[in-house]
This record gives C-alpha cells, structure tokens and sequence, in this order.
C-alpha cells in the first residue's frame, strides 16, 4: 500500500508567493498539490524552481487574475483545461484544470478549482443575489455540478480541490450571525454547494473531523488571522472509492498562515492510502 498525499491551496500570486510555497512544500512534502489564484499567465509560471522542487506541473494561468496548477511528484497525463459551461463551451476565465496522476499503475483524478467570489458589484440597494458577479458564481457552482456528475460514473479515485469560496455550515464560520447572507456564507450558494456534495462526494476535512473548528481563509484586515476570525472555503472533495482511502485530513495553517508576505488562504490537505 501506498500513502498518497493530496493538498489544495490559494497562493494569493504564485510570483509573490513563491518563497513561502517553496517552504510549505519542503516542510509538508505533499505528492500532489492543487493551486489557485496564480496570477500570471503560463510563460510567467516558475516551472523550474518548482521542478527542482521535485514536482510537475500543469498550468491554466491568466493575466493578472485567477489561474489555476496542478503539481505532482508523479506523472501528470490527459490534462482538461477549462471548465464546461452547461451550453457546452468553456468557461472564460481561468478557474479549472483537471488531469489523471498515475501512482504505481493506480490513477487518480484530480482538478484544481477556484470558484468565483461572488462580491464586489452590487449596486447602491442591490441585493447580492442580483449581482451579475453572484449569478457568474451561482452558474459555475451549476457547471461543476454537471461535469462532477459526468465523472462520478467513472470507476476511479476522484478528488476535486481548491477555493470553493463558500462555507458549507454554521460551524465553518467565525460568527453565522453576523455572516449570514453575506458572500461566501448567503444561503444560495450554500445550496448549491450541498447539491454538489449531494451528488456522492465527501467533504475529507470534515469526515476526518467531525466537529472541530477550523478556518482556511482569514482576511488580511482587521487582524483576521490574530483574532481567529476565519471561514473554511477551501476544500478536497473526495469520490466514494476516494473516500474509502482517507487515512487523514487536515488544515496546515501553523508556520503558514502567520509567516510574513503569506497567503491569506491556509493549505489543506488529505492523505489517502491506495
């Protein structure tokens, strides 16, 4: 048998980001690693440094914003770039990338996912689920339903990470009360991220975790991390046959979060065995 560890993480810009990144990999050894929020585009991606690091790399990057990574000790095969709207294009923005990694003659699914914010356009009196930028999330919560469900009838080892950026449940947040039909906790959303879990996928934090706290993202203001004012809204969503395998799920903040120049995100991280 073969332990296999799996994280996600939002870099917040892999350019300024990349001495911590260097680090964290160097101190959390993780075979494979889903980013997101590169910030850069393929040509500006630091493939060398992190191939001297030990990994792999498949990239979908665009300029100045998102940007997704997926990095592999092993070998990365068949990689889909782009998510499939429900009209059958792709999406424009660079939010998806999926691919196969072989391990000792097992494959195993992955794809790094960065779900639009939803905030940030809302009209004087406009109601966030009016926003054009709240329909966008709403809608890419509905495409990654669709081609979840085209992959779940797949008899593989499936694991689906990255900022999905909305808190499943009250536990998730620092405070549901005051947080309660704001961005990344209002109750649409919410439901759309259950209908994904509804399909057959496992949230591996919390099946490793039943009732422990914790947060993956803390804002940069208002001493957010120094006051453990958080949300949890990145996530590793595992497959059943993926599920099967949980030896351990876990979120790295300690050593990450309170470094100079981090990201405002913390990696996560689950262990299977195969």
């Amino acid at each position: 048998m073969t332990q296999i560890k799996i994280a996600t993480f939002n870099v917040n810009s892999i350019k300024a980001r990349l001495p911590r990144v260097l680090e964290w990999l160097k101190n959390s050894q993780p075979d494979v690693v889903l980013l997101q929020e590169l910030k850069c585009v393929e040509e500006q991606f630091p493939f060398e440094a992190l191939f001297d690091a030990g990994y792999n790399a498949a990239v979908l990057g665009q300029k100045t914003y998102n940007g997704v990574a997926i990095l592999s000790k092993y070998k990365i095969e068949e990689v889909i770039k782009g998510l499939p709207t429900l009209n059958g294009g792709l999406d424009e923005q660079a939010r998806y990338i999926e691919a196969l990694i072989s391990v000792k003659g097992k494959i195993i699914r992955v794809s790094s996912i960065y779900v639009p914010n939803g905030g940030g356009d809302l009209l004087d009196g406009e109601a966030l689920e009016d926003s054009r930028k709240f329909r966008y999330k709403l809608d890419f919560f509905e495409a990654l339903k669709s081609h979840f469900s085209s992959l779940l009838k797949e008899d593989e080892i499936q694991i689906f990470g990255g900022d999905f950026n909305v808190a499943a449940e009250e536990i998730d947040v620092f405070d549901p009360k005051s947080l309660s039909g704001t961005v990344c906790f209002h109750p649409a959303e919410r439901q759309k991220f259950r209908a994904i879990l509804n399909l057959g996928l496992n949230d591996s934090y919390r099946i490793s975790n039943h009732s422990q706290q914790a947060f993956s993202w803390y804002d940069y203001r208002g001493g957010s991390w120094q006051n453990g004012k958080g949300m949890r809204i990145d996530y590793l969503l595992t497959s059943p046959l993926g599920s099967d395998k949980i030896i351990s799920a876990a979120i790295e903040d300690k050593g990450v979060r309170d470094q100079e120049k981090a990201s405002d995100h913390c990696p996560c991280v689950v262990t299977i065995e195969i």
